[in-house]
Parts: structure tokens; sequence; C-alpha cells
């Protein structure tokens, strides 16, 4: 049992911690120096918290008799959270509520882990038990602060995102009122917006071509050129199939599994792309996967993430100069430069609809026009490898 000096004693350290009472009470201090009563009971095996009350104006006898007090409620059949979710819910379980609704059915496996990965390392050891009403703008400051420290100033701008979301929808729930990060958009040191490199000149262009069209690998060489001409993500790229591709529509479906933002793409393929898979299909067409991993014969597993950009710096160009995203970078520079539709461009990129629900349905908006484009892109690169 806790005692009245073991309670004013208490120093915060660099990580919040707590003291515990008994039947479920303890007093929680975080690095702020804030000292927060809580409950913690359990109801068919699954945990719940309540936050009581701050220490001194909740005094050790009084959190005794409040954590009594929801005992006898909990032995008469009451859960006690569910009638007052704004003082209770932790900062964890609103963004374990949060991950559940809005990441999962939205983002595609691998992005949903690395928003996880990134609240596991770098929140959720600094907020994840305080209450989510307790914590300030200051208490956030601080975990960005420490990230900072580190050098990584952009983890810090996108760990600030990340609790702005969770804030966000704690406000929508009624978990909380405000969020304690929209102050913090000047308190964080700026950085430069760092683009994926990627050759836009046109002579550096035709010298990649040319240099891909060279290469030993055949797998890897036509899937530099299956890229190139159709400027999909490293990781749609890798992950083809060929269930994916309708030969006669001359289209590659991109279930929306696979996508970043968890949406069915369409991408119209050039006459170019179409001969690329013509010359593949009999040494590939007999397994899953377009672009295969070379250490799986059978074609069950797809080509390793490092393959394309390995290849690139083994024909000489490093990493400041062209990456497998650069591909991207490539075409809407050049596609911008002459004159194409801003929003044709953007939907064949794939980039995210600001309207949520325009764009549920618009896998296949611009289509028409897209294809003249992409037919148009393919043929301006193989000039460009000429060197037309």
């Amino acid at each position: 049992m806790l005692t009245e000096a073991q309670i004013k004693n208490a120093k915060p350290k660099e990580k919040r911690y707590m003291l515990r009472d008994e039947h479920g009470l303890y007093l929680e201090i975080i690095p702020s120096g804030t000292k927060s009563w809580r409950f913690r009971y359990w109801i068919d095996k699954k945990e719940h918290k309540i936050t009581i009350g701050k220490y001194p104006l909740i005094s050790l006898k009084d959190a005794r008799e409040r954590r009594d007090k929801l005992r006898i409620r909990m032995v008469d059949g009451d859960n006690p959270v569910r009638e007052q979710p704004q003082l209770l819910v932790a900062f964890e379980t609103a963004w374990l509520e949060w991950t559940e609704k809005k990441v999962i059915p939205t983002l595609t496996p691998a992005y949903a882990e690395d928003l996880s990965a990134r609240a596991r390392n770098h929140i959720l050891p600094f907020l994840g038990k305080s209450p989510i009403t307790d914590i300030t703008s200051v208490d956030v400051l601080r975990v960005l602060r420490r990230i900072e420290a580190t050098g990584h100033i952009h983890m810090a701008h996108r760990v600030c995102q990340i609790c702005g979301r969770v804030f966000r929808y704690a406000i929508a729930s009624g978990y909380c009122e405000n969020d304690p990060t929209g102050g913090l958009k000047g308190a964080l040191q700026t950085t430069s917006v760092k683009h994926q490199a990627s050759i836009t000149k046109p002579e550096g262009i035709g010298a990649l071509l040319r240099s891909i069209e060279g290469y030993n690998g055949l797998v890897v060489r036509y899937a530099m050129m299956f890229q190139a001409y159709t400027f999909v993500r490293p990781g749609e790229l890798r992950r083809a199939e060929w269930n994916e591709i309708d030969m006669d529509k001359k289209e590659w479906r991109i279930p929306e599994n696979k996508m970043k933002m968890r949406r069915t793409h369409i991408v119209p393929l050039a006459l170019q792309a179409i001969a690329i898979l013509d010359k593949i299909k009999p040494i590939t067409g007999h397994g899953r996967f377009i672009f295969p991993s070379g250490r799986t014969p059978d074609g069950s597993r797809p080509m390793s993430e490092n393959a394309v950009t390995a290849s690139l710096r083994r024909m000489g160009f490093d990493k400041d100069e062209m990456t497998g995203h650069g591909f991207r970078s490539m075409a809407s520079t050049l596609l911008n430069e002459n004159g194409f539709n801003v929003d044709w461009i953007e939907r064949q990129l794939a980039h995210i609809e600001g309207n949520s629900v325009r764009a549920a349905y618009n896998y296949a908006e611009y289509l028409p026009e897209r294809r003249r484009m992409m037919q148009w892109w393919a043929d301006y690169l193989d000039e460009l490898r000429a060197g037309k």
C-alpha cells in the first residue's frame, strides 16, 4: 500500500511510471511531473482503465474511496468506462481504435505497419498509458524533441501528424475535446522536402533506357522497362501478377489490397508494355508473378524489393541520381512539361483524391485520356532511347 510520503517524494522520470496501491488503484507519474490516480480492472478478461483524478487535488484517501465506489458498481454489473469515456480512455486505447477503424481498412498492410511501427517506437512508450484528456501540447512536444535530437526531423513531423490524427479521432469519439498538436506546427524544426532521386532531362533518360536495354539480367531488365512505361510504385511492379493483366483490353488492373491507399487502380498498357509481357511470358508465364524472384523457379515469390535498385547501381547510377521510385518522378515531370492535363497525370500516378466519396469510384476516371497519354509516353521514351 502507498503512503503519503511515497507519493509526495515521487519524482518524474524520463519515462512515465506507476506506484501501485491495491485493488487496481495506482498513481501514474508522467515526465512533465503530473501525478494522476488511475483504477485498472478487468471485465470478461478485457482490461479497462479509469482516471480518477490528479494528485494532490485528489488525496490518497479520496482516491481509495472513489475506487471502492467503482468496485461496488462493478459488483452490480456496471462497466464504468462505458459511462465516462471522456475521463477514462488512454491514448493507446484511442490509437488502437483509430488503427482498427481508420488505418487497417483503408491502407495497404505494409503502409499500416509503417504507421504502427512509428507509434510503437516513438509515441506509445511515452504517451500510450496517459489518459488522452491529460495530454498537453508540452507532452507531445517533449516526444517530438526526442526524435529531433536524433537528427530525424522529417520523422518528428510525421509522428506529429500521426498524433494529430489520433486526437481528432478521439474528439469525434467523445474521448477528449481538443487536439494538442494543433499549436505545434511552428515549434518543430523545419525540414526541406526530399524528393526521390530521378533523371528528368531527356538526354539523361535516353542514356538510362539504353543502359537498361543492355543489362544482362533478363527478368530485371524487362521489369525496369515495364516500370518506365507504366511508372507504378516499386512494390506494385514487383508484385504484379499475370491474372491482373487483360491483354485484350490492354490494361493492368491492380487490386485495392496492393495499392497504398487501398483503391483499385487501372494502368492502361501501351503497345510497348504489351510487347514486354509477350516476351517475358514464355519465361515466367507458368508462375504467379510476372517478375518473380530468381530463387523461386516456380514463380511463387515476387522479385526482391532491392532488385531494381541494385541493378541501377550495377549500371553505374548512384542513389542520388536514380532510384526505382524515380521512374514516377520522371514521368510526372516530363508529362507536365509536355502539357498533359494534371488530373490525368495525378490519376495515373494513383495519388490521393481529396474527396473520399469520389475517390472510391474514380479508378476508371479519365481512362480514355490516360490511354492516349500512356501511349504517347511510351512512344516518347522510345524516341529518347533511340537518341532522337
